[in-house]
């Protein structure tokens, strides 16, 4: 049985409608690799034109090429260049990360500084550029990809565990000022996965809590997730994509886990 005002897609059962974005406009930051360059695929393949933003110009190229859409080669932590970015965007997917692990007493003020702008800051700093576009046309999408630090905490990792907590709270404020408009906005908060920045990690984890690299992913990244393997970075653009779709317009302000069961302990 289907709906009169939601009908299923041939071969799809109701409720399974795939996610049309004919005709929208996405942007992307950290789209250069990761999970960033996964949601720019899956965005572009739901019909988006798809602003492709990242420090490595190279690596944006590269994703706008194969998605058919446009690279900005911007570094976030700069205010200025940021708004430089195109403003009439309906979908923006807030991507971009670094990382530095260390304890707080040895945590360098201008790596903590550095972290939080380009973590909390750029997506402010966008959402302001953006939303103005977005309630004029009485629809958006803000998808801030988080993580389980969000909600959790680390030891070693407090410009990370800060920059995640204060981004749920702005993606819940966005939330309440954007429902009159149209706008949703929502967190997708991952546990750890398969992408350079985690990668980059092992060896500085080692280092900290005192183990051979190759035991930091089993015993340090998943010792609290439920299930032990990495996430895939299209999982996360999957439900990335999903957010924007058209069973999820009530869902907002909300934060999705994806932890493998990190947080059901």
């Amino acid at each position: 049985m289907t709906s009169e005002l939601h009908p299923a897609p041939e071969g799809l059962p109701y409720g399974a409608q795939r996610v049309d974005l004919t005709g929208r406009t996405a942007l992307v930051t950290g789209g250069g690799s990761g999970i960033g360059r996964a949601c720019a695929r899956a965005l572009a393949d739901a019909g988006a034109l798809v602003h492709v933003v990242d420090r490595d110009g190279g690596a944006a190229r590269a994703v706008a090429r194969a998605t058919g859409g446009l690279a900005h080669a911007v570094d976030l932590a700069d205010g200025e260049a940021v708004l430089a970015l195109p403003r009439e965007v309906d979908v923006l997917v807030n991507c971009a990360g670094i990382q530095h692990v260390a304890p707080i007493e040895e945590f360098p003020p201008d790596r903590f500084e550095l972290i939080q702008r380009v973590m909390v800051t750029a997506p402010f700093l966008l959402l302001r550029h953006c939303l103005p576009y977005m309630y004029a046309g009485g629809w958006g999408r803000v998808v801030n990809i988080s993580s389980v630090h969000g909600l959790r905490a680390s030891p070693f990792k407090s410009a990370y565990v800060a920059a995640k907590h204060g981004l749920e709270g702005l993606s819940k404020v966005t939330a309440l000022e954007g429902a009159p408009y149209g706008v949703t906005s929502n967190c997708v908060s991952p546990g750890y996965v398969r992408t350079p920045l985690v990668e980059g990690q092992v060896a500085a984890q080692a280092a900290a809590h005192g183990v051979a690299p190759e035991a930091v992913v089993g015993e340090v990244l998943l010792s609290r997730s439920a299930i032990k393997r990495l996430i895939e970075p299209e999982e996360v653009a999957a439900v990335a994509l999903w957010l924007c779709g058209p069973h999820t317009g009530y869902l907002t302000g909300a934060s999705v886990p994806l932890d493998g069961g990190w947080g059901a302990h």
